[in-house]
Protein backbone atom coordinates (compact mmCIF):
# COMPACT_ATOMS: atom_id res chain seq x y z
CA UNK A 1 0.00 0.00 0.00
CA UNK A 2 1.56 3.14 -1.10
CA UNK A 3 0.36 6.81 -2.10
CA UNK A 4 2.90 9.09 -3.90
CA UNK A 5 2.20 12.61 -4.23
CA UNK A 6 4.01 14.48 -7.11
CA UNK A 7 3.67 17.88 -8.97
CA UNK A 8 4.53 20.70 -6.32
CA UNK A 9 7.07 23.57 -7.03
CA UNK A 10 7.90 27.32 -6.72
CA UNK A 11 5.61 29.26 -8.61
CA UNK A 12 4.73 32.95 -8.47
CA UNK A 13 1.49 34.55 -6.93
CA UNK A 14 -1.27 34.53 -9.03
CA UNK A 15 0.31 31.20 -10.08
CA UNK A 16 -1.35 27.59 -10.57
CA UNK A 17 0.10 24.05 -9.93
CA UNK A 18 -1.61 20.69 -9.65
CA UNK A 19 -0.86 18.20 -7.60
CA UNK A 20 -0.45 14.18 -8.27
CA UNK A 21 -1.28 11.20 -6.17
CA UNK A 22 -0.45 7.89 -7.19
CA UNK A 23 -2.00 5.03 -5.57
CA UNK A 24 -0.77 1.14 -5.36
CA UNK A 25 -2.09 -1.54 -3.56
CA UNK A 26 -5.42 -0.45 -3.19
CA UNK A 27 -8.02 0.93 -5.26
CA UNK A 28 -9.26 5.21 -4.65
CA UNK A 29 -11.92 4.41 -5.50
CA UNK A 30 -13.39 2.49 -2.17
CA UNK A 31 -11.57 5.03 -0.07
CA UNK A 32 -12.03 9.06 0.49
CA UNK A 33 -9.21 10.99 -0.63
CA UNK A 34 -7.75 13.92 1.66
CA UNK A 35 -5.60 16.92 0.84
CA UNK A 36 -3.51 17.88 3.74
CA UNK A 37 -0.78 20.63 3.93
CA UNK A 38 1.48 21.76 6.68
CA UNK A 39 3.56 25.26 6.76
CA UNK A 40 6.41 25.84 8.75
CA UNK A 41 5.88 25.90 12.43
CA UNK A 42 2.14 24.98 11.66
CA UNK A 43 0.03 21.90 12.02
CA UNK A 44 -0.88 19.89 9.60
CA UNK A 45 -4.68 21.64 7.88
CA UNK A 46 -6.96 19.74 5.61
CA UNK A 47 -7.51 21.17 2.25
CA UNK A 48 -9.98 19.47 0.15
CA UNK A 49 -11.79 15.80 1.03
CA UNK A 50 -13.53 13.48 -1.58
CA UNK A 51 -15.67 11.15 0.02
CA UNK A 52 -15.51 7.82 -1.15
CA UNK A 53 -19.28 6.44 -0.58
CA UNK A 54 -20.88 9.60 -2.43
CA UNK A 55 -18.58 11.52 -4.39
CA UNK A 56 -19.05 14.86 -1.49
CA UNK A 57 -16.47 17.21 -1.99
CA UNK A 58 -15.15 19.37 0.83
CA UNK A 59 -12.53 22.72 0.88
CA UNK A 60 -11.55 24.20 3.55
CA UNK A 61 -12.88 28.09 3.54
CA UNK A 62 -9.68 29.16 2.56
CA UNK A 63 -9.32 27.30 -0.45
CA UNK A 64 -12.94 27.52 -1.32
CA UNK A 65 -13.43 28.78 -5.50
CA UNK A 66 -9.36 28.22 -6.16
CA UNK A 67 -8.80 24.26 -5.49
CA UNK A 68 -10.24 21.34 -6.95
CA UNK A 69 -9.81 17.82 -5.95
CA UNK A 70 -10.73 14.81 -8.38
CA UNK A 71 -9.36 11.76 -8.98
CA UNK A 72 -9.08 9.33 -12.40
CA UNK A 73 -10.24 6.15 -11.40
CA UNK A 74 -9.10 4.33 -14.67
CA UNK A 75 -5.45 5.27 -12.83
CA UNK A 76 -6.09 4.99 -9.55
CA UNK A 77 -4.74 8.87 -8.79
CA UNK A 78 -6.41 11.34 -7.03
CA UNK A 79 -5.39 15.48 -7.45
CA UNK A 80 -5.56 18.56 -6.85
CA UNK A 81 -5.97 21.24 -8.89
CA UNK A 82 -4.66 24.76 -7.66
CA UNK A 83 -5.29 27.97 -8.87
CA UNK A 84 -4.74 32.09 -7.58
CA UNK A 85 -1.87 30.69 -5.62
CA UNK A 86 -0.62 33.13 -2.91
CA UNK A 87 2.36 32.41 -0.65
CA UNK A 88 -0.02 31.87 2.30
CA UNK A 89 -0.75 28.41 0.33
CA UNK A 90 3.17 27.65 0.62
CA UNK A 91 3.35 24.21 2.52
CA UNK A 92 4.23 20.78 2.24
CA UNK A 93 0.95 19.04 0.62
CA UNK A 94 -0.20 15.75 1.26
CA UNK A 95 -2.62 13.10 -0.06
CA UNK A 96 -4.22 10.42 1.97
CA UNK A 97 -6.52 8.46 1.89
CA UNK A 98 -9.30 6.68 4.15
CA UNK A 99 -12.35 4.98 5.39
CA UNK A 100 -14.85 4.94 2.45
CA UNK A 101 -17.38 7.07 4.42
CA UNK A 102 -16.27 9.54 6.54
CA UNK A 103 -19.15 11.93 8.49
CA UNK A 104 -19.35 15.35 7.49
CA UNK A 105 -18.33 16.97 10.36
CA UNK A 106 -15.06 15.15 10.76
CA UNK A 107 -13.65 15.38 7.37
CA UNK A 108 -11.08 17.29 7.71
CA UNK A 109 -10.21 14.94 10.52
CA UNK A 110 -6.15 13.30 9.91
CA UNK A 111 -6.72 10.85 12.12
CA UNK A 112 -9.62 9.64 10.18
CA UNK A 113 -6.87 8.69 7.00
CA UNK A 114 -4.85 5.88 7.33
CA UNK A 115 -2.60 6.03 4.62
CA UNK A 116 -0.56 8.59 3.38
CA UNK A 117 1.55 10.28 0.82
CA UNK A 118 5.12 11.49 1.69
CA UNK A 119 4.42 15.00 1.14
CA UNK A 120 5.49 17.51 -2.04
CA UNK A 121 6.52 20.89 -1.54
CA UNK A 122 4.28 24.18 -2.53
CA UNK A 123 6.22 27.21 -2.44
CA UNK A 124 4.33 30.69 -3.95
CA UNK A 125 6.99 33.49 -3.93
CA UNK A 126 7.64 36.00 -6.48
Amino acid sequence: VRLQASGGGLVQPGGSLRLSCAASGFSFDRNTIGWFRQAPGKEREAVASRRGSDGRIFYDESVKGRFTIGRDSARNMAYLEMNSLTPEDTAVYFCAAGARHIIVSQWWNPTLYDKWGQGTQVTVSS
